[in-house]
């Protein structure tokens, strides 16, 4: 079995920011870089980003400076929430703030700033080092409102590291980020691609690829062998990876495999997958014409089928 290599870089990966992750622990840093002038602020509201031209087919994202997200960065007033240093642009400091707490965020916002989107509506069309940095926002500030409290004890936490650490003011326990990872893979045989549709996918006729997270004590590969036997009963061979996608929807890191499949006959597990089939390159290649629809273009499950297609 010859690696099937990744043609292009996935959806939100490529980001342009250093992460200067050693300016975190300068209080003095952080705080003047939170009041000077040019400094980037990336608004998530309610898990949504701020956006223009989206209605053009040509979105970008939105980035406020320092005296235009003054107010949204005030954890005294009624709109202020949660921020985490994202990194720097260039020379420029880059920070995630939430503002789910407003009604209207955009009454709060100078001119005609845009509107807030569902970032995965627009990541097929929306530049990539944009792309990417929405999502580093939405995946961090997502983290942040589920750390409030400490997982320990249960008291009151407080944000430390530029928004890198949930800190108890009890225990003393320290919380970091975390990123859930979930093997996704195409399984192969043959000629064939083995795909699935379950009942959470956003359209009735969509067949995708297989995926699960990986469990305690188990190693990648261990994982999709486990996840394609459990939800198809096909088991699997060798094994290779393809490459990884941040999917902060909401805190997962895609881990994308091919798979030789042993075996072909197929017993799903109705909990979670509604069916799955075997389907040649030809109507994979015209889908629509064979009454299926392929996952959506933004997705590493996408990518996976694209790539062992152009395979030779």
């Amino acid at each position: 079995m010859t690696p099937i290599l990744a043609t292009r870089p996935n959806t939100y990966t490529g980001s342009l920011l250093d992460r200067a992750a050693g300016r975190r622990e300068d209080a003095v840093w952080v705080a003047a870089a939170l009041d000077h002038a040019e400094t980037l602020f990336v608004p998530v509201w309610r898990s949504r980003n701020l956006m223009r031209a989206v209605e053009t087919g040509r979105p970008e994202a939105v980035f406020l400076y320092g005296a235009a997200a003054a107010l949204l960065r005030r954890p005294g007033e009624a709109v202020g929430g949660a921020w985490a240093f994202l990194g720097l642009q260039g020379e420029h400091p880059v920070f995630a703030v939430d503002i789910s707490a407003a009604e209207d965020p955009l009454s709060l916002l100078p001119g005609e700033p845009g509107s807030f989107i569902d970032l995965r509506a627009v990541a097929g069309v929306l530049p990539g080092a944009d792309a990417s940095v929405l999502a580093h926002a939405r995946g961090l500030l997502h983290w942040r409102s589920r750390h409030r409290f400490c997982g320990v004890c249960g008291a009151p936490c407080e944000a430390r590291s530029a928004g890198h650490l949930m800190h108890c003011t009890a225990c003393e326990a320290s919380h970091f980020p975390r990123t859930d990872p979930a093997v996704i893979m195409l399984v192969y045989r043959g000629d064939c691609a083995l795909l699935g549709h379950s009942s959470r996918f956003p359209a009735s006729t969509m067949y995708s690829t297989l995926a699960g997270f990986v469990e305690p004590g188990e190693s990648l590969e261990e994982a999709v062998a486990r996840e394609v036997a459990e939800e198809s009963g096909v088991r699997v061979g060798r094994v290779h990876y393809h490459s990884s996608q941040p999917w902060p929807f909401p805190a997962s890191i895609m881990l994308g495999f091919h798979a030789e499949a042993l075996s072909e006959e197929i017993t799903i597990d109705p909990t979670e997958l509604q069916d799955a089939r075997w389907f040649s390159r030809a109507q994979i290649r015209d889908p629509q014409a064979h009454g299926f629809s392929l996952p959506r273009p933004d997705s590493i499950a996408r990518r996976l089928i694209e790539d062992w297609m152009a395979a030779p």
